[in-house]
């Protein structure tokens, strides 16, 4: 359970104003068809969360267990150093002749791919090796909390949101998990 809560936390709240999000608010824009744009957003997420997890998972077994609290708690604090950035898309997505889903599907994964809540999947996965799929439905639920209201409100949404004090709580919160982590290394 503590893997699921913990990935749930970290991803939804780091997600607040993530590239995938403002993907989100576009093709919500865009397309007008939430729930095929909800659907290829879980899809995209449970698909390259379970790679990202299981990435982690594989790191693990190569570092020493003595080490991996210290990697992974130094990952977890430079992802809090990330989240102080502010993040924009590169450019509009494309859309896919075969509609509304397979687009977010297309777009989110690969917008997904090399953004820090892949990597906090992958150091998720790495932290709790034995919950992997605790780890890729918590991580999932997380973008999901973030991401749906995206969708559903949209711009007006992303208007009200005090992102740079919500992207200071998602710092303190990776920095806050990447401390306990090295501390639970002493134990």
């Amino acid at each position: 359970m503590e893997a699921f809560i913990t990935s749930t936390t970290l991803v939804a709240i780091a997600e607040i104003g993530d590239k995938t999000q403002l993907l989100s608010f576009v093709l919500a824009a865009r397309l007008r068809k939430p729930w095929a744009i909800i659907a290829g957003i879980f899809v995209a997420t449970v698909l390259n969360h379970a790679l990202a997890g299981s990435v982690g998972v594989w790191l693990a077994q190569l570092i020493s267990p003595q080490w991996l609290p210290w990697i992974t708690g130094a990952v977890f604090i430079a992802f809090g150093l990330w989240a102080l950035h502010p993040d924009s898309l590169d450019e509009d997505p494309k859309i896919h002749p075969a509609g509304a889903f397979v687009t977010t599907t297309i777009a989110f994964f690969i917008a997904e791919m090399g953004d820090k809540t892949q990597f906090a999947t992958v150091a998720l996965g790495a932290q709790f090796q034995g919950a992997l799929f605790a780890v890729v439905m918590g991580t999932t639920l997380g973008m999901m909390l973030a991401n749906v209201p995206a969708v559903v409100i949209g711009e007006k949404l992303a208007a009200r949101l005090p992102l740079k004090y919500i992207r200071w709580l998602a710092a303190a919160v990776f920095i806050a998990t990447g401390v306990v982590t090295m501390l639970g290394a002493r134990a």
